[in-house]
């Protein structure tokens, strides 16, 4: 047993294994885990999102999975809220937290605490989100370009979870996002370990191809088909989803639509590893080093 309060921060790309190895740290330290995922927290969404499995919720304690709805607006700022009560909940019988997921801002609110920006009225991000379906990813990407430059010069360019904040926070304020950015990091009183997951990029990407026909095989297309009548909400702008409502829409066939899933996924692989690789506080190693990544936990907090 570790005599510090601490976190393990288990981060990475989609696909790469971050569930299993956070299950097999959580059981080695006899602690439980903090999900750090963006929809895996959505009740109504199963198979596209990649939850752990039953067997693998049973065999450790999440917290952050099934938690809440669709129709609730989660952002960073709840995650943030909601996870460092949990931790002090755990640290009650544990010095040990993990914090498992590949949603980069959750895990910096987590870490370090957010930038004070304000919300947005559901109006302004409802007509963005509708504008942004209706044209399109270039579209987006001209409107933040034109309204909000400082904001754009340094933005994950294909990130249209991003680009739509950015828009409704300039559309509301008239002031780019960039202005409520902090200048310090909020120190919290327990340490924190940034544990890294990768592979290589020919192997990720086999596995990303593999999972998406296994989501098919296991009944994503009649899930997305039972949520088509929430298109519109946020939590269902994610990719797996928008993909088969266009196919639903005749806009694509299904084998177009399965294509365009993995691709967007890649993608989105891609942007996670972009994220994550600018801080230098993480180790890295690959999913199966487990007992090297017991041995760095254990000299890093002894």
């Amino acid at each position: 047993m570790l005599h510090k309060k601490s976190a393990i921060i288990i981060s990475g790309p989609t696909a790469v294994g971050k569930t299993s190895l956070a299950i097999e740290i959580a059981k080695h330290f006899h602690t439980k885990i903090i999900s750090a995922d963006s929809r895996q927290c959505y009740k109504e969404l199963n198979i596209g999102v990649a939850k752990p499995s039953e067997i693998e919720l049973q065999q450790v304690e999440h917290f952050f999975i099934n938690s809440h709805s669709i129709h609730q607006n989660i952002n960073a700022a709840i995650f943030e809220n909601y996870a460092l009560e949990k931790a002090d909940e755990i640290f009650k019988n544990n010095n040990i937290v993990v914090v498992a997921g590949g949603t980069g801002l959750y895990i910096k609110s987590f870490c370090e605490g957010l930038d004070e920006i304000p919300e947005t009225p559901n109006e302004i991000r409802k007509e963005i989100i509708e504008q942004y379906n209706t044209n399109g990813l270039e579209w987006l990407q001209q409107q933040v370009k034109e309204k909000d430059f400082a904001f754009w010069q340094n933005a994950e360019q294909q990130n249209p979870q991003r680009l739509m904040r950015a828009l409704e926070v300039i559309t509301y304020t008239g002031k780019s996002i960039t202005d409520f950015r902090k200048k310090t990091k909020i120190q919290r009183p327990f340490n924190i370990l940034k544990i890294g997951v990768e592979l290589p990029r020919v192997l990720l990407y086999e596995r990303i191809n593999k999972r998406v026909d296994t989501m098919m095989k296991g009944g994503l297309l009649n899930e997305v088909i039972q949520l088509q009548k929430f298109e519109q909400l946020n939590a269902l702008q994610t990719v797996g989803y928008k993909e088969l409502f266009a196919y639903i829409h005749n806009t694509c066939t299904l084998e177009e639509a399965i294509n365009n899933i993995k691709k967007n996924t890649r993608h989105y692989a891609k942007r996670q590893l972009t994220w994550f690789k600018k801080d230098k506080e993480i180790q890295w190693f690959q999913p199966y080093q487990i007992t090297d990544i017991i041995q760095v936990i254990n000299s890093s907090f002894l």
